[in-house]
């Protein structure tokens, strides 16, 4: 562990910035996370915990003042290099009693989670947990108890429930614009480096899971209901060497007579795109789910009244959903996106599991769907220079995704 200038300081106190702890220094935590936190003045990286000193004291360096062209470390008071703690996983309980860490962002492959996120909430430490929550709902579940115990905040990372291309659109949903929801259909589609962990870490790793997080997050958002049944189907490219079906279409029965499809790809062409029809009027977007300035998020409403296509203004979501993290700690309010929303996806990722494994629907237990989107959760940031975001060939030893 390496810990330079650590001075004593009362956690989470109004006149000191947010001391957050990265847990996981990948590719979301280097191009995503942590440019992030440069948007934000009162949050700062105070520790990083990887299983590489090189890698966490290279990312290290992007984290402090100096690191982005308008930074004045002597008008914002960031920390500097000098002042990020680096750990091993290994050494992670250590971390856990320094006793000036506000909040830990879990960002490891999804296997890992629960075994950072649990000890941190059982101390008393926020979380700001990745999606997937789990790859279990075990360990959702115990994750879950851990907040309760202790009482810490646990938020799961679902970005877009910042963004008011989301909560705008579920509004809409919910005033009847298009009638009764009816369908839904969605793809997302990538081509991912076999190299990438996402490769070789089996079904959770996957694209179920993964790429699965955004359109089933979004149908049960849009539907304001959670599933009964669910039907999967998968195939495997002769032309790759994933240890998962990268190829899996999935049918989602839901009350009301509704249903809902999506089909996801780690071995295609670039496509986000989803079609919500109800009983007098569409929604159609051919740009949802990415977290890129470029190309913008749309849709495009048709009604018996007319056509009209909007365009959403580009945001930095992370920033976003770590502003709204931030705030839902320091006023001890739960966030949205907690510990059950992360439950209730997972819970189907499951059910998928087992169909694929079944070759048959599954029935799922009845779930209580959550709170839903409001508009007072809506954090909108502007997205950093492209300048101060790490280029793949910048990432420390790191396999990108793009294949």
């Amino acid at each position: 562990m390496t810990d330079i200038n650590q001075t004593p300081s009362t956690p989470n106190s109004p006149d000191s910035p947010f001391r957050f702890a990265v847990v996981g220094v990948g590719q979301i935590s280097q191009q995503a996370f942590i440019p992030a936190l440069r948007s934000l003045p009162d949050a700062v990286v105070a520790a990083v915990v990887t299983s590489s000193d090189a890698k966490a004291e290279a990312v290290a360096k992007r984290t402090g003042a100096g690191a982005g062209p308008d930074d004045d470390p002597a008008a914002t008071g960031r920390a500097t290099a000098d002042d990020v703690a680096v750990y091993d996983y290994d050494e992670f309980p250590e971390l856990l009693k320094r006793g000036d860490i506000d909040g830990i962002y879990v960002a490891t492959p999804v296997f890992r989670h629960r075994e950072f996120a649990e000890p941190a909430l059982d101390a008393g430490i926020p979380v700001l947990l990745e999606k997937p929550m789990a790859d279990s709902v075990e360990d959702c579940e115990a994750m879950i108890a851990a907040s309760q115990r202790s009482g810490a905040t646990l938020m799961v990372a679902y970005r877009m429930h910042q963004d008011a291309y989301l909560v705008e659109l579920a509004d809409m949903v919910d005033r009847g614009v298009i009638g009764e929801t009816r369908t839904f259909t969605s793809t997302f589609a990538h081509d991912i480096e076999e190299a990438n962990h996402r490769g070789h870490s089996g079904f959770w790793g996957g694209p179920v899971p993964d790429f699965g997080a955004y359109p089933l997050n979004l149908v049960r958002h849009l539907f304001r209901a959670e599933p009964t049944h669910v039907h999967a189907t998968g195939v495997s490219s002769r032309d790759r060497d994933f240890d998962f079906q990268d190829g899996v279409g999935v049918t989602l029965r839901f009350p009301g007579a509704r249903v809902a499809q999506y089909t996801l790809s780690y071995n295609a062409a670039d496509l986000d795109t989803f079609q919500l029809v109800g009983s007098k009027g569409t929604i159609t977007s051919n740009s949802c789910y990415g977290f890129a300035p470029e190309p913008p998020r749309n849709w495009t409403l048709t009604t018996p009244q007319g056509t009209k296509t909007h365009e959403a203004t580009s945001v930095d979501q992370f920033a976003g959903e770590t502003r709204y993290f931030i705030d839902c700690v320091r006023a001890g309010v739960r966030p949205e996106p907690d510990g059950r929303e992360g439950l209730a996806d997972v819970r189907i990722f499951a059910a998928i599991e087992e169909s694929l494994r079944l070759g048959r629907e599954v029935i799922l237990p009845p779930h209580q769907f959550g709170p839903g989107l409001s508009r007072d959760q809506i954090r909108s940031i502007p997205p950093r220079p492209a300048g101060e975001i790490p280029e793949d060939d910048e990432l420390v030893d790191q396999t990108p995704q793009d294949r």
